[in-house]
């Protein structure tokens, strides 16, 4: 097992004592930064279009570079840094994302804020993978790491639903810049904390870094991910702007794939995929967030579109959605233990696609109690599925190749977002649009215009005026909320589907059990052990003559489920299905 160069102090305090507590947080508040500067920007598109004056395609490469960039680059950054030290990549990464923000926030170009846009991809590059796989090193305890993930998860989503509140409220009162510029003295604090406070931690550095294999990897997630984002943007299928990084990118990573069988130092293991648990938990990641990315981004333009809600008033209102994430969160690992990882995400695939249904009853009149119970069991249903989902992903791999466990976690929730958007979006333009055909006194031309989105049904309503202007007004709002009906559908079977694919689940929650004779002799030992191998090796039990035994290992060993009192070998573990 590779050592760090770490001293083994720090190591015993932040794996063993309370201070991984502090590490939780330190890694959380990193998290909900990289969350929040997903979504702050939407709500100041119109005040950095007003500013900056971009064009059409300038827009979407400013919206679009974060997203892009980040996901491509997640398993480079997670692979590296089982290589060279996550702690160590992750710094870097604050230092990054800290120095792109003022560069975004100071820019007087559209050319300037794309580039800083995807040096802040890079940076929350490094920082998402490194998180996760620092939080599985330094919580070896499987119990005490099903709460940390849970906390881990409620904190992504606080990000996420923060963003447009925040950058509401920051636009409002100040100026667009000033939604990058709040990062700055937080990552200006992060940077000597982290430096001091997280440990260092490493995978096996066996072996070359496959360089060539980590820019494949990059350059295939890279065309998935645009492809599927300009079908989201409504480009023909068969364009060879949308055609083509797609063919492209599935190209390379399948030659990825192949390449990474074949090495014998591989950046990924690929015999991962070949544990049932760890690929239906990566399928259930991927679908949760299919059915639920697009939706938002739908339900988003429902309560300013439809109800007339300012964007302020849009956060506040999807704030019960994420204090149920919350919620969810923080109950988790007790609902893991209880349920096991095959019912608790069977039933929070369940009780989220409830949830998606009863959104259907939404009209074109405000609902509030109707919105409030739907956001409600939509943010536990939703968070209880991926806290479920990333915990059974991350407690499959082993311990050393936590980094690309946690970088294939990352992208396939990016994956999933992306593909959510084209294909809830794709959805929703099928079902509005043949509602706009043949409105009494409304050109052809201008009807046609009106079927690319409500908001420019609602500009071309505005030229019109009179009559023919009221008619497109009225037919736009009609069929924009059937078509979030028929999309609420796809979403609800989409998620339906997740259910029955968590079946290939374990039932229980199997938990590693250390011999009470260990605990004097723990001490003694290097503490990686411990983390590294996520038991504690039997060649650390006191042999007859009181030194530590040699020989032996992880299969001597005794693991428990959760929801048992007693201990069975190894080998004899409860079984998983």
């Amino acid at each position: 097992m590779a050592r760090t160069n770490t001293a083994g102090a720090r190591l015993r305090t932040a794996g063993g004592g309370a201070n991984r507590w502090v590490v939780l947080v330190v890694l959380c508040v990193s998290l909900l930064l990289v969350a929040l500067d997903s979504t702050v920007l939407h709500v100041a598109v119109p005040s950095l279009t007003e500013d900056l004056h971009p064009s059409s395609t300038a827009l979407l490469w400013i919206v679009d570079a974060y997203p892009l960039i980040c996901a491509s680059l997640l398993i480079l950054f997670g692979t590296l840094g089982d290589r060279v030290g996550r702690r160590r990549v992750l710094l870097l990464g604050y230092g990054l994302f800290g120095l792109a923000s003022a560069i975004a926030a100071l820019a007087t170009a559209p050319e300037v804020l794309i580039g800083a846009r995807a040096l802040l991809g890079v940076g929350g590059a490094m920082i998402m993978p490194a998180t996760l796989s620092i939080l599985r090193a330094v919580f070896p305890d499987r119990r005490e790491r099903a709460t940390a993930i849970g906390i881990w998860t409620a904190t992504a989503a606080i990000g996420a639903a923060t963003g447009p509140v925040l950058g509401g409220f920051l636009v409002e009162h100040f100026w667009w810049g000033s939604v990058f510029l709040v990062n700055i003295p937080l990552m200006a604090l992060m940077l000597p904390l982290g430096r001091l406070l997280l440990p260092e931690s490493r995978g096996e550095t066996d072996g070359p870094w496959d360089v060539l294999g980590a820019l494949m990897a990059a350059a295939g997630v890279l065309g998935v991910v645009l492809g599927v984002k300009r079908l989201g943007a409504g480009d023909p299928p068969l364009a060879l702007g949308t055609l083509g990084p797609l063919l492209l990118g599935a190209a390379l990573l399948v030659l990825f794939v192949r390449r990474q069988r074949r090495r014998p130092y591989p950046l990924i293991d690929m015999k991962l995929f070949a544990r049932p648990a760890f690929t239906t938990s990566v399928g259930c990641v991927v679908l949760a967030m299919l059915a639920l990315v697009g939706l938002q981004l739908i339900a988003v333009q429902y309560l300013q579109l439809i109800l007339g809600l300012s964007p302020v008033e849009t956060g506040l209102r999807l704030l019960p959605l994420t204090f149920a994430a919350m919620a969810a969160g923080a109950t988790g690992s007790y609902t893991l233990r209880r349920l096991g990882p095959r019912r608790m995400v069977c039933w929070g695939f369940l009780l989220t696609a409830g949830a998606v249904l009863l959104l259907v009853l939404m009209g074109q009149h405000d609902r509030p109690l109707l919105l409030t119970v739907g956001f409600i069991l939509l943010g536990f249903g939703l968070q209880t599925t991926l806290f479920s989902a990333y915990e059974s992903m991350l407690s499959e791999a082993p311990p050393e190749s936590a980094g690309g466990a946690a970088a294939i976690g990352e992208t396939s929730y990016q994956l999933g977002a992306g593909m959510g958007t084209a294909l809830l979006g794709s959805v929703m333009n099928a079902a509005y649009a043949p509602g706009l055909s043949g409105v009494p006194g409304v050109p052809d031309g201008a009807g046609k215009a009106a079927t690319n989105s409500l908001g420019e049904a609602y500009q071309v309503a505005a030229r019109l005026g009179g009559a023919a202007g009221d008619a497109l007004h009225h037919a736009a709002r009609h069929a924009f909320v059937n078509g979030l009906h028929v999309t609420l559908f796809v979403s609800a079977g989409l998620l339906l589907t997740g259910a029955l694919m968590a079946v290939r689940l374990p039932r229980v929650m199997e938990c590693p059990a250390v011999d009470p004779r260990l605990a004097d002799a723990v001490d003694a030992v290097d503490v990686r052990a411990g983390v590294d191998a996520g038991v504690v090796p039997a060649r650390t039990l006191p042999g007859p003559d009181g030194e530590p035994r040699t020989g032996g290992g992880a299969a001597d060993a005794v693991r428990v489920p959760a929801t048992r009192g007693r201990t069975e070998p190894a080998g004899s573990a409860t079984p998983s299905h």
